[in-house]
């Protein structure tokens, strides 16, 4: 019995038999299960981020570079998972991960006025770009380039956020629950990798991502001040 790829009969059949499902058969179902919950917490894992900009109004403390770097980064991982023809478990989440991504980069640009017709014309660069990039109609040779160069745009995108913190000792408006979400997610996708045998350099992007939102993670938690207390009024 198989549901999305994911074959339950091989667990079903020794389970109504008294028997322990073998460790194979074990594994690649956790492996499915997990990566499909990934996909499914991917839709709203930068959803706290996009709130507490709107709640707050401000942008403070945010990298604009590392936003921008994150699209493009998603853009290829996206579009060389689709040109592999991974299983949709094993990198659905990117494509979720890529709109909502731009979604939270037009909102820092509207709380960052005035755009500089610089911010303009990367966007309309982008806009241009993208489309050709998602549908593959790249050559192999410069694909393998892309993918192999977005492990260095992730990098690049975390370590200007990770740098802000340190110099401002705030962590400003990043909100702590997407973070943690991204953390785990990374943890998840590096054992996700490895069970559906996907090529090195996806897995090297999971634990460069385990790596650096775990060093954002602490951050936030060291950084973090508690809100002051109201004074109370003396009658």
């Amino acid at each position: 019995m198989k549901i999305l790829g994911i074959d339950f009969g091989c667990v079903l059949e020794p389970l109504n038999n008294a028997q322990f499902p073998e460790k194979d058969c074990l594994l690649s179902l956790i492996s499915k299960i997990l990566g499909y919950s990934i996909v499914a917490a991917s839709t709203i894992v930068k959803v706290p981020q996009i709130s507490k900009i709107l709640r707050h109004k401000s942008v403070r403390g945010l990298s604009v570079l590392a936003f921008e770097l994150e699209v493009i980064g998603y853009t290829i991982a996206l579009a060389y998972c689709l040109h592999k023809g991974l299983p949709f478990s094993a990198f659905g989440e990117y494509a979720f991960l890529l709109i909502q991504a731009i979604i939270l980069v037009a909102i820092i640009y509207y709380y960052s006025r005035p755009v500089g017709n610089i911010t303009w014309i990367k966007a309309l660069l982008y806009c241009a770009v993208a489309p050709t990039v998602l549908a593959g109609q790249v050559i192999p040779v410069l694909f393998e380039a892309l993918y192999a160069s977005q492990h260095a745009i992730f990098l690049c995108a975390r370590i200007p956020q990770i740098w802000a913190n340190f110099s401002n000792k705030s962590t400003g408006q990043l909100s702590a629950v997407t973070f943690f979400m991204n953390f785990a997610g990374s943890i998840v996708r590096v054992f996700t990798s490895i069970q559906e045998k996907a090529p090195a350099t996806v897995l090297l992007g999971s634990v460069i991502g385990m790596m650096t939102n775990g060093t954002i993670m602490t951050q936030i938690a060291l950084y973090h001040k508690p809100p002051a207390k109201k004074e109370k009024k003396v009658q």
